[in-house]
């Protein structure tokens, strides 16, 4: 009788163990999915910014053309992937460079525009570490 009763405890420490163990894997995974997720929607909306950046340097986004709708298109992609799955300082960032960037205007010379242009592109770097330092913290 005790050595059935060993027998269990052992079988029953080891069921213990085997739920543990799974646990924190599937944690593990999905903290990993939810990193490379972020990463993703970060280097989208990262990429998306700065080619319609490089395109409102000479024009605007009244001025349409595939070109601006496709790239539009695919930095609001990008956003609402942050915006489901990054903290709400990130959400924010990336709130703020959106708008500045449809805002963006052709620069044309002018001293400030340009200055607008620099305080945009510094945003961006504000944004993207952000989310750096975000995805460091999963």
């Amino acid at each position: 009788m005790e050595s059935m009763l060993s027998v269990a405890i052992g079988a029953g420490f080891g069921l213990i163990g085997v739920m543990f163990g799974s646990w924190f894997t599937a944690r593990r995974q999905d903290r990993m999915w939810l990193r490379e997720q972020k990463l993703k929607a970060g280097i989208g909306f990262n990429t998306a910014v700065v080619q319609l950046l490089d395109y409102l340097k000479e024009s605007q986004l009244g001025d349409d053309g595939p070109g601006a709708n496709e790239l539009t298109n695919r930095m609001q992609e990008a956003r609402s992937a942050i915006f489901l799955l990054c903290a709400d300082g990130t959400v924010d960032l990336a709130d703020t460079l959106a708008r500045r960037v449809w805002s963006t205007r052709p620069t044309n010379g002018r001293d400030d525009r340009k200055a607008e242009f620099r305080e945009t592109l510094d945003l961006l770097r504000r944004f993207t570490q952000q989310l750096r330092r975000e995805i460091a913290r999963s």
